[in-house]
């Protein structure tokens, strides 16, 4: 975190002296259009390559409507939005290009010293966007490859952000909604601070709050995010010393989501409230054979999310070796979550596409599943307390635990929550791990489930200290099988051994 608070003052240090030489211009001087119907893609983007050309300074938008295509941010520039400002994006697909692989709004390739900041609002219109591509296709007017199955492509729906390979970058008090594909991508970038930012975006799907791709030092804090997507999502093979702080999440998928190529080291999450999530709360999964290492997550509140945790090795995409990815050195702690029984997304806007909670299924339990071949390591739970409603029973679907060498591995399958089926266990389930421990953790069902609390299976080293069980069963609560190194004195009576 010293590190984080130095890049972040010598951003601050640097964007000042810059200011002291740069100045202010205003995109009407330009001639820029508050009308929300005059495209001013020309006039914003005159001004920006102005500043650049002249050592940079503030680009404001004042009060109104700005309807633009993409523009483009140079370096030594801060694109300041007023309250009551509003970009608005193009709903034509002409007005849009890329600088990489994608679209957006808003681009900055290969720069450095940029901003975004104000109390303004970016407004990418992405569901009439979507809808306009969408009756492009149906008319002959859109290739086939551009849609996929039920609506168009990721590649011809437009972001509202995307920053690629820059340096030094600030986005800041600023709301992005309704984009027609990811709300916010940052790649292969370094210098990061993301402060206080709103995003609200439900207009379609792939709204993830922000993607965080082969980055090093960013700081995600006093974020909102309310996204038809994953809320906080790490991409790309690599990322490094990043912090997500003092954030409030609300996701139609997971809140906050180690994307399931990801490679992340060194990431610190604290203080987060996460709510109303479809998905998980926190999933961190490695299953195309990159690292996922040194992983803090230190105060998470989470309320009405149907899974609190997913943590998963898996073999999808290997590399020509065949390498497997490495989930370890991960410690949890300071954690209150509530599971419901109802969807936890009905009152969402947009609703998880294509996918609702399968009804083969009583509610899951939290999960740390590696392979056969690769142990999830060093994975430790303390001051944990999760709460689940219950109500798992035989009718519903079965998964004794005599039967649960029958759960199939999905290694090459993408990674969610639910894609192994009915789980033998009602709390927390962990196969093929290694040095496991839960210190003053407590789980409790509301309900009667039919299933034992924790149900470990090939696991080498488990410790449970203070861990308390409560539900209305007089069964064992805790299932070893194939299991080595366990200290669990405390929990003793609890415990039956299956083969």
């Amino acid at each position: 975190m010293k590190v984080m608070k130095f890049v972040f003052s010598l951003f601050v240090c640097l964007m000042l002296a810059n200011g002291l030489q740069a100045k202010n211009c205003n995109i009407l001087d330009f001639g820029a259009k508050p009308d929300g119907t005059t495209m001013n893609t020309k006039a914003i983007q005159s001004a920006i390559d102005y500043l650049s050309k002249t050592g940079g300074g503030t680009l404001i938008v004042p009060k109104g409507r700005f309807l633009t295509g993409s523009i483009e941010l140079k370096s030594n520039i801060n694109l300041y939005l007023d309250k009551d400002a509003v970009l608005l994006g193009s709903t034509e697909y002409a007005d849009y290009r890329k600088l990489t692989d994608h679209m957006s709004l808003i681009l900055a390739s290969d720069q450095s010293h940029i901003s975004i900041s104000g109390e303004g609002t970016i407004d990418g219109q992405g569901r009439a966007m979507a809808l306009k591509l969408d009756s492009l296709f149906f008319v002959g007017k859109m290739n086939r490859d551009d849609y996929d199955l039920t609506r168009p492509d990721e590649r011809v729906r437009p972001t509202d952000l995307q920053i690629v390979n820059c340096k030094d970058v600030m986005v800041k008090q600023v709301t992005f909604k309704n984009a027609a594909c990811w709300v916010q991508q940052y790649i292969g970038c370094e210098n990061v601070v993301i402060d206080k930012i709103r995003v609200d975006s439900e207009a379609f799907s792939n709204n993830d709050g922000m993607d965080i791709a082969n980055c090093k030092n960013v700081s995600i804090t006093g974020c909102v995010v309310n996204s038809a997507d994953d809320g906080i999502c790490l991409k790309g093979s690599w990322n490094d010393q990043i912090l997500i702080q003092n954030c409030r999440i609300r996701s139609s998928a997971s809140a906050i989501k180690f994307g399931s190529g990801v490679g992340a080291t060194n990431v610190t999450i604290k203080d987060i409230y996460i709510y109303d999530t479809y998905r998980s709360a926190l999933a961190l999964e490695s299953v195309d054979g990159n690292v996922i290492e040194n992983i803090l997550v230190d105060g998470l509140h989470v309320s009405n999310t149907w899974n609190v945790f997913y943590l998963r090795i898996g073999k999808r995409n290997l590399n020509s070796k065949g390498e497997v990815g490495t989930l370890k050195n991960i410690t949890i702690r300071n954690v209150s979550a509530d599971v419901p029984y109802a969807r936890p997304d009905i009152y969402h806007e947009t609703r998880f596409p294509g996918l609702s909670y399968p009804l083969n299924a009583n509610i899951y339990p939290a999960m740390i599943i590696g392979v056969t071949d690769r142990a999830v390591e060093n994975v430790h739970f303390e001051n944990v307390s999760i709460t689940y409603p219950g109500r798992g029973d035989e009718g519903t679907a079965y998964m004794p635990v005599w039967k649960m060498k029958n759960i199939p591995e999905n290694e090459k399958v993408y990674p969610e929550f639910n894609l192994h089926g009915e789980m033998p266990a009602w709390g927390f389930y962990v196969r093929h791990a290694k040095g496991i421990s839960f210190k003053n953790v407590a789980v409790a069902a509301k309900k009667h489930d039919y299933r034992p609390a924790f149900v470990f299976d090939d696991v080498q080293g488990i410790n449970m200290e203070r861990v308390y069980i409560n539900e209305d069963d007089n069964g064992p609560q805790i299932i070893l099988r194939n299991v080595s190194g366990e200290n669990l004195k405390e929990n003793q009576d609890q415990i039956e051994v299956v083969q």
